[in-house]
């Protein structure tokens, strides 16, 4: 049994990785920002433990992890996104991808990092994006962020790696969650089509590709693609 934690875990991907870990017998504890109706139904649903937590904040991050203890997994989901045009984008919308996108996997590391090295051993998995690959128009921001995670991923994979610290990063397609809530069926069916399995992801195939890379002991630095084939 690990002790796991999922930052971002009250909805879409993140719920997903913490019903599958607590299903395998895992002890879960997840960070959600506002979500707390659906914090709770979750952490009755599953067992899990719920904290509330920007991540974008150290402070609430480091009072988090005060709690939490041990850590062996930690996932870095939470996330927020931003459709539009980088010319309508202000510079407070783009500073707050970036805290919690980026910034937040910065917190969440440093403050399971103590409990990483002291058993010189330790698993962190990140999410990206397939835009964070290759960039998407009209969502320039977003993708400068999920960008930003691959390339510290790697870098960090190479940093930690001698402590037995592995870190990877999971890069969803297109998955039927609140991000797409704004496209019409339409839209959802024609990038369906796009994609050579000829369907949509969903948070449970993320989840799986994170239990993959939990259980991975000779994987690290890599960027696992869950897009049904969309990038390649």
């Amino acid at each position: 049994m690990a002790r796991v934690v999922i930052a971002g875990g009250s909805r879409g991907i993140g719920a997903a990785a913490v019903e599958l870990f607590a299903a395998q017998g895992h002890q879960v504890t997840f960070l959600y920002a506002s979500s707390r109706q659906a914090a709770q139904a979750l952490a009755e649903k599953t067992g899990a433990a719920a904290i509330c937590c920007d991540v974008s904040s150290r402070e609430q991050v480091e009072k988090a992890f005060g709690q939490i203890g041990d850590v062996d997994v930690l996932i870095c989901s939470a996330g927020i996104m931003h459709f539009g045009l980088m010319s309508q984008i202000t510079g407070e919308e783009w500073d707050r991808l970036f805290a919690v996108n980026v910034k937040g996997i910065y917190h969440c590391v440093n403050a399971a990092m103590p409990a990483f090295l002291k058993k010189q051993r330790g698993c962190v998995i990140t999410v990206s994006s397939m835009w964070g690959q290759v960039g998407a128009s009209c969502e320039a921001a977003y993708s400068a962020t999920k960008g930003a995670v691959i390339a510290l991923t790697k870098a960090l994979a190479k940093e930690l790696g001698p402590s037995g610290i592995r870190v990877n990063c999971v890069a969803p397609g297109v998955i039927l969650t609140d991000m797409c809530a704004g496209l019409t069926p339409e839209s959802l069916e024609e990038l369906a089509q796009e994609t050579p399995l000829e369907r949509n992801g969903t948070p449970e195939d993320v989840a799986r590709a994170m239990a993959y890379l939990a259980e991975a002991p000779f994987v690290t630095g890599q960027v696992l693609g869950v897009n049904g084939g969309f990038v390649m």
